[in-house]
């Protein structure tokens, strides 16, 4: 498919000439064929598609429990400005990973239209009790050789998330690095000190920051001042208002400008009504759009979308927004080591996101071809 793109405007306010050739933007408008469409973007913001790396589940669909309809997720998150996602597998036993990385291969074999699996997720079993969250308990593991024995990129395995104070935690990482995973910290009770040592071994990244890890205290800092302050870690916020006050995400932001990312860590509730769920064998009750374990008041994920999720960090956090279009486009792909994913620049994939004035999604385009045509 062809297609030119023009009258609107980038993230930065500057007007946007695309040409789109053969699923990859072309450096000149020339390059379009005589007679193909126009798409006038005029009074719009055009951006790169968004990029989600915790995805639990999403209209109804858990990913851990249902790993057979991972499918339907495309098409959905695709209407909320998402052109490639993690799906998060949460701690569970063996069967459910080998049942997701199963679902996965299927998928690369006959995609589904819409947004694309970028590998999976794991987010456990290897995590600190004190800080599990809403995981489930009996199924954590400590770390060890066996348990991430066969997982690599290559298998279907892109990322990890693990608590670095446990026993044999840090081969883990060395491990899983080696086999080309990106290894997160976090559910973690790690001292500053383990944390750094994880980043020294080749952690990368801090899922879900502040959240479920241990807090900064003045005497001992812990996994957030570790991350914040080591010059090449990531750091993922969630920026839904309730797992982050504003003035946190602000903080966290100014801190990391380009090694900060948004993630939703969506449960199945997510672009869905208030009501009863599963993620993963953990029941969960959504009220008022927070998702909690059904008995406690332990957060449980986030019924947040990645368009709602730059809503808020532009709206209601006061973040720029070409910082925050950068937090869930190129970042994330940088993160993960994508090659021609995550901007508008000259062969890279045509994965767009067309936005009003109000910041909401109005066309989503994926390797040139539009799953959400612009109105």
């Amino acid at each position: 498919m062809s297609l030119r793109v023009h009258g609107g405007v980038d993230v930065h306010g500057a007007p946007v000439e695309l040409a789109i050739v053969g699923g990859r933007i072309a450096a000149r408008a020339s390059d379009v064929p005589a007679g193909a469409p126009l798409l006038d973007a005029s009074g719009l913001t055009v951006a790169p598609g968004l990029l989600d790396l915790q995805v639990n589940g999403a209209g109804g669909v858990d990913v851990t429990s249902q790993p057979e309809r991972l499918g339907e997720l495309g098409p959905l998150l695709a209407r909320h400005g998402v052109t490639g996602f993690l799906p998060t597998v949460i701690t569970s036993a063996a069967a459910a990973r080998d049942g997701a990385l199963a679902a996965l291969a299927a998928l690369r074999r006959a995609p589904a239209p819409g947004a694309v699996p970028l590998g999976l997720h794991f987010e456990g079993p290897m995590l600190a009790p004190a800080r599990k969250g809403a995981h489930p308990a009996h199924l954590l593991r400590e770390a060890s050789a066996e348990v991430v024995a066969g997982w690599s990129r290559d298998a279907g395995v892109t990322m990890v998330t693990l608590a670095p104070e446990l026993p044999g935690a840090l081969d883990a990482v060395r491990r899983l690095v080696t086999a080309g995973v990106t290894v997160a910290l976090g559910h973690t009770d790690a001292t500053y000190d383990v944390a750094r040592e994880a980043l020294d071994a080749g952690a990368s990244v801090g899922t879900h920051l502040f959240n479920a890890m241990r807090g900064l205290h003045q005497r001992e800092p812990g996994p957030p001042t570790a991350l914040l302050e080591h010059p090449d870690a990531f750091v993922e916020l969630i920026a839904d208002g309730v797992h982050l006050h504003p003035a946190v995400l602000r903080l966290a932001a100014t801190a990391k400008p380009h090694h900060f990312l948004l993630v939703t860590d969506a449960m199945a509730a997510a672009a869905g009504d208030d009501g009863d769920y599963q993620l993963g064998p953990m029941a969960v009750t959504v009220r008022d759009g927070v998702a909690r374990l059904t008995d406690s008041e332990m957060i449980a994920g986030s019924t947040l979308t990645m368009a709602a999720a730059v809503r808020y960090a532009v709206r209601e956090a006061g973040l720029a927004l070409p910082d925050v279009v950068r937090a869930a486009t190129t970042t994330p792909a940088t993160m993960l080591g994508l090659a021609r994913v995550g901007a508008l620049r000259p062969g890279f994939a045509a994965d767009l996101v067309v936005l009003d004035q109000d910041l909401r999604v109005t066309g989503v385009m994926k390797a040139g071809r539009w799953v959400t045509p612009a109105a």
